[in-house]
This record gives structure tokens, sequence and C-alpha cells, in this order.
């Protein structure tokens, strides 16, 4: 009973600083593609000397970079391999912009060519470029967001920066906001995108507490209210993440809606089979760079072949009935993979790079060679 006085208390606070915040804050609107960030700013590549020991790059070679970001690992490929061309991809208008800027150095001149679209856009993109399938000798993915995203406050991905609740990588340039999800939404519907993609336990209470704040009141516009709300239903104190991190307790909130409204898994599992259509019929490089489980899954399963139909298995093969099946093909496909992976455990950032960088702590790499 004393816990549940206190949870309404603190959802009575939550809803009078939102009411405060609705009288004296004008609400955000929509802005501009963001000006790419100063040098210093950027985003610091996550294994990069590993991502391009992997690629193995050849004098001659075409590669993709299907997250382009602030061009760290691009950068590092170019110079470690003259002649090397590199198609530079990103849905992210800002990270477009600083592709553009790079592909104009002398180093870089007609050896880099930017793109921009998401994994599922790239089949038109390189039509329109008249390029064939099957071209490139290696194909790099680093997932999640950038630093860049996360520290730009007006871009909506942080708890830590206050700013208008978006969300969207593509800056706008199509789906809808976070915000515009949070004021649509069925209840049912955010508990279950709170407990899939953001491993969320408490899903059910935070949607409630959502709906709840928003047939009382208004629209839910800031990270700032998001997170007080979650905060003010789940308790002040931190939780602790998989690799026992203090976190905020509305961490996982944010990345449900981010994957959410950028459609990333299913994005992430096209781009997985896009990497086999585009990829030289055999010794094709893919490198994979993860940053939590639900990301790691997807590309484990397809680097293993447990694939249905070209989605990602959700469940492990130990757990796949392999009996309920008569089609060979099918049962073929549980057996054999078209890849060969190159290590033997999921390889980690060492103790010296998260020194460097604290975000690559959660990172996971993956590499594999096409061989079929």
């Amino acid at each position: 009973m004393a816990n549940a006085i206190r949870a309404q208390q603190l959802m009575q606070q939550f809803l009078t600083r939102l009411r405060l915040t609705a009288i004296q804050n004008r609400p955000y609107t929509a802005t501009a593609t963001p000006s790419p960030p100063a040098e210093a700013a950027l985003h610091v590549p996550v294994l990069c000397e590993t991502a391009i020991e992997y690629l193995q790059p050849v004098p001659g070679g075409k590669y993709i970079d299907m997250t382009f970001g602030a061009g760290g690992h691009t950068r590092r490929l170019l110079d470690s391999c003259p002649g090397t061309t590199v198609y530079a991809l990103d849905r992210d208008p800002v990270a477009h912009q600083l592709a553009q800027r790079m592909s104009q150095e002398q180093n870089y001149e007609g050896r880099l060519i930017p793109m921009l679209g998401k994994f599922s856009d790239l089949p038109q993109l390189l039509q329109t470029l008249h390029v064939p399938p099957r071209s490139f000798d290696g194909m790099l993915f680093d997932f999640g967001c950038s630093s860049m995203q996360f520290d730009e406050a007006a871009r909506g991905f942080s708890i830590a920066h206050n700013g208008p609740l978006d969300m969207r990588m593509d800056c706008g340039r199509g789906g809808v906001s976070a915000a515009d999800v949070l004021a649509r939404i069925e209840e049912a519907d955010l508990a279950r995108i709170l407990r899939v993609y953001g491993e969320e336990k408490a899903a059910k209470k935070i949607a409630r507490a959502i709906v709840e704040a928003r047939n009382a009141l208004q629209r839910i516009e800031t990270t700032r209210q998001l997170a007080d709300l979650v905060a003010a239903v789940l308790g002040e104190g931190q939780r602790m993440d998989k690799l026992q991190r203090p976190s905020h307790v509305a961490t996982k909130t944010f990345q449900a809606l981010r994957i959410f409204v950028n459609n990333e898994l299913n994005e992430i599992n096209y781009g997985m089979l896009l990497a086999q259509e585009l990829l030289l019929r055999a010794q094709g490089r893919l490198v994979a760079i993860t940053f939590h489980s639900l990301e790691d899954t997807i590309v484990k399963r397809h680097l293993n072949g447990n694939v249905i139909e070209g989605v990602a298995n959700p469940l492990p093969l130990k757990y796949s009935g392999h009996g309920l099946t008569h089609d060979p093909q099918l049962m073929e496909s549980f057996v054999r993979s078209n890849w060969r992976q190159l290590h033997r455990h999921v390889i980690l950032p060492d103790a010296s790079e998260i020194a460097r960088n604290s975000r690559s702590r959660s990172a996971k790499l993956r590499a594999a060679v096409k061989i079929k």
C-alpha cells in the first residue's frame, strides 16, 4: 500500500511539472537539418582497426560503408589501401553532408561516393549509379546511433539533453516523430513496443502512465517530459544495465521508441539480405558492429543461416522444431549458411579502447566471408 501511495504521489508531482512546462515554455517546432558538427565533436569509430583488418581491402576494391556516420571507418578504409572505392550510405542528412565534404578532399576525390538513404533505399540508389549486383568486395555495418545524434539536443535521442521528442534519424525526411507516436498509439501497442524493442519489464505500467498523461493534459513533446514521466512511474533511482553500468530508468523506453520510429530492426534484417546480393559471389567480406542484443541477434542468425523466408528466426536453432516440416529446401537452409565466420567468438573492444571511448563498451563485432 505504501508503495502504491508513493507511486501516486510521484505521478502527481510529474503532472504538476508537466502543467508548468506547458504554461511556461513554448512548444518545440520542427527545425531544418542541423549543420555538421565541428571535428572535435564527431563520432569516434568503434573497433575501427579490427573492422578494417577483417575487411582486408585490396587495391581497386569496391566497398560499401552502410552507416557512414562521421566517416571514421570510411576514412581509415580509404587510407589503408590506395585505389579502393567506398560507397558511403547514411539516412542522416548531417552524415550525408559530411560524406560530401570528405569526397571533395584531395586524397579521396573520385574514391568516395556519398548516398543518402536507408538500407532499403540502397538497391534504387545503386541502380541510379549504374552499379550491378555482386560488385562489392566488402560491406561494413556500424549499427545504432552515432555520438553526433546523441549529443545534439534538437535530434531528441538523448535523455541527458532536453529537446523535442523527435528521434528520426533522417531529420524528418519521412515517417513520424516519437512525439507523434506517443500522441496516437494505443496503450496495448505501446506496451508491446516497450517490451519487445526496449526489453522493458515495466512496459505495461509505463504505457498506462503515458496514455493517462496524454488524456489528462497534452502531447508529451520533449525528452525531459518523457524521462520525468518514466522516472515518476518507476522511481528516481538508477538501474544497472546488462554490463552492470548505472543507467537512467528511462533508457529502455527511449531505446524502444527510437527503434520503432526508425524501423531499425527491419532495416537491419534487410541490410543483411542485401549483403548476399551485393557482395561478390564468393569471398566477399562482411563486418557488422552491434550495440545491443536485438541487433546482434539478427546479425548472428543471418550468419548462422537461421533465416526463414528472408527474416531472422526469432528462435535459436536448438529450439526450432525441424521435425515439423518436410520441405527439403527449408531443411537445407537450417543446416547450411551462406557465410563462414572469420573468428571463433564475438569480438569485443579491449580495455584501452573503452578507456578512450566509453561508448564502445557494449560493442560487438562479427565478421564473415561469403562462401556461396
